[in-house]
C-alpha cells in the first residue's frame, strides 16, 4: 500500500470514540523498522519505558531518562504514518508536581511528535491529568500494575484482588473525570476489567485484563518471541523469533568457519561493470 493511499493518521479523538465498538489494537514499538511493520495494523503504537528492559538490558524500567524516550519516539515516529503515537512519561518525569508534569510532557510531545503521552497513577494523578488535558496535553492513564512503582508493590504482582478493588475502580474514575482519553489496565483480575470498562465512559485497554476491554495491548518483543528474561501469563507468543534468529546465527557462524561465506554471488568481479 503507498503512502498516498493511507488513511489519515488516527487521533485521540478517533480512539475516544472507539469505546464499546471495534476493539482497538496496540503495540509497543522502539525502532523505526517495527513501528512500519505494526503501522497498517495498530490503532495506536506506544513507545513504552519497557524499551529499558527489552533494548537496554536494565532490570525494571525505573532507569528509563526522557532522552531516552525522546530518542526511541523520535525513531518509531518515522515509521509511523497511520497509528496514532503515545509515548510513556518516564519515572520521574511526571510525579512532583503538574507544572514539572507539563513541562516534560510538553517537550516529549514537541521533540518526537507524539500525538499523547501515557503516565502511571490514578487518584493520586487526576490533578496531574487534568493540569496537562487543560494546556493541550492529551492523555492516557495507566492504573492496575504500574511498573514504575514495582518497589513499592514488592514486586510485579496482580493487583485488585479482593477489598483493592475497590482502589483500582476510584483509580479509574478518577482518570476518566479528570480528562484523560484511555486508561490501560495491567495485570488485574479479568472480573474487575470487565466491571470498570462497563463503569467508564473512556476506553480501557488491557494487558493482562480482559478480553471485555475496549482494547488490548502488548509488549511486541513479549508476543514476537525475540524478549526471554521472562514470559507473563497474560503473554501469548505468536511465535518465537528469537530461536529463529539464533539458528540463523548458527548457520552463519558455520559458513563463515567453513569459508562458504561469501560465495561468489555475494563479492565482486574485477570487471568494472559489476555495480550491483
Amino acid at each position: 500500500m503507498s503512502a498516498t493511499s493511507k488513511t489519515p493518521t488516527l487521533t485521540v479523538q478517533d480512539i475516544r470514540a472507539r469505546k464499546g465498538g471495534d476493539p482497538i489494537v496496540s503495540l509497543t514499538a522502539y525502532t523505526t523498522p517495527m513501528a512500519q511493520l505494526m503501522d497498517d495494523h495498530c490503532d495506536f503504537v506506544l513507545v513504552g519505558d519497557s524499551v529499558g528492559m527489552v533494548l537496554h538490558g536494565l532490570p525494571s524500567t525505573l532507569g528509563v531518562t526522557m532522552d531516552m524516550m525522546i530518542l526511541h519516539g523520535k525513531a518509531v515516529a518515522r515509521g509511523l504514518e497511520r497509528a496514532l503515537m503515545v509515548v510513556d512519561m518516564p519515572f520521574g518525569s511526571y510525579e512532583t508536581c503538574p507544572a514539572d508534569a507539563f513541562a516534560n510532557a510538553a517537550r516529549l510531545m514537541a521533540e518526537t511528535g507524539a500525538g499523547a503521552v501515557k503516565l502511571e497513577g490514578g487518584v493520586e494523578m487526576a490533578d496531574t491529568i487534568a493540569f496537562l488535558v487543560k494546556r493541550g496535553i492529551p492523555v492516557m492513564a495507566h492504573i492496575g500494575l504500574t511498573p514504575q512503582s514495582v518497589n513499592v508493590f514488592g514486586g510485579y504482582k496482580v493487583q485488585g484482588r479482593g477489598n483493592a478493588g475497590d482502589a483500582l475502580m476510584a483509580d479509574a474514575h478518577a482518570v476518566a473525570e479528570a480528562g484523560a482519553f484511555a486508561v490501560v489496565l495491567e495485570k488485574i483480575p479479568a472480573s474487575l476489567a470487565d466491571k470498570i470498562t462497563a463503569a467508564i465512559d473512556i476506553p480501557t485497554i488491557g494487558i493482562g485484563a480482559s478480553a471485555g476491554c475496549d482494547g488490548q495491548v502488548l509488549v511486541v518483543d513479549d508476543m514476537l518471541g525475540l524478549f526471554a528474561a521472562f514470559k507473563p501469563k497474560f503473554v501469548k507468543r505468536y511465535a518465537n523469533l528469537a530461536e529463529q534468529a539464533q539458528a540463523a546465527i548458527a548457520d552463519y557462524t558455520t559458513d563463515v568457519r567453513a569459508r562458504s561465506f561469501p560465495a561468489d554471488e555475494h563479492v565482486f568481479a574485477d570487471d568494472t561493470g559489476d555495480t550491483k
